[in-house]
């Protein structure tokens, strides 16, 4: 009898062939269809390309200028007398954009403040409560030729915010 832990490495292998099988049943050109799925998929990366270009850049720039450094330095002061780190609001606007660069803050934050701290677990909540919105935006909407989306970006960053704000609450409530 086949252990249940063995099931998930059956999965994959059971859909590589499984699919085909079933569209080579149905009378289906299952390699044509393999090719003009593998067709649009390069056309619709060619079309994001632009925009992932952009978002990366962007990010870079803002990294690299120490564009960032300097917002945390500024937000510093009224942020520590609500007793919220610099770093954890660097976090919060960092994640909309980015969410490479803000794991790489996420993983220095933990190694300088500890993940058992209530710092580090803030930013793990921050991490977890909200989402790479504006990189999502900037590829979906190019990858389908929407140029209008400003309510969008603002509907996105408020729901970054409210996450920001629930995760602090949450924590308060949580570990403290």
């Amino acid at each position: 009898m086949m252990q249940l832990s063995s099931l998930p490495y059956l999965l994959i292998p059971l859909f590589l062939l499984g699919i085909p099988a079933y569209g080579a049943s149905k009378g289906i050109d299952v390699y044509a269809c393999f090719i003009e799925g593998a067709s649009d998929g390069l056309k619709v990366a060619a079309k994001i390309a632009p925009a992932m270009i952009a978002m990366f850049l962007v990010v870079g720039l803002l990294r690299d200028s120490g564009a960032l450094d300097i917002l945390a330095q500024a937000v510093g002061p009224a942020t520590m007398k609500l007793g919220i780190n610099p770093d954890l609001v660097m976090l919060a606007i960092l994640r909309p954009i980015s969410g490479s660069g803000a794991l790489s803050l996420l993983a220095n934050i933990l190694k300088d403040l500890g993940p058992d701290t209530f710092d580090g677990k803030l930013a793990s909540v921050i991490q977890g409560a909200s989402d790479t919105s504006l990189y999502i935006l900037a590829l979906y909407f190019s990858s389908v030729n929407v140029s209008k989306w400003r309510h969008s970006a603002v509907a996105a960053l408020l729901a970054n915010a409210v996450g920001f704000v629930a995760a602090i609450i949450a924590c308060n409530i949580i570990f403290r």
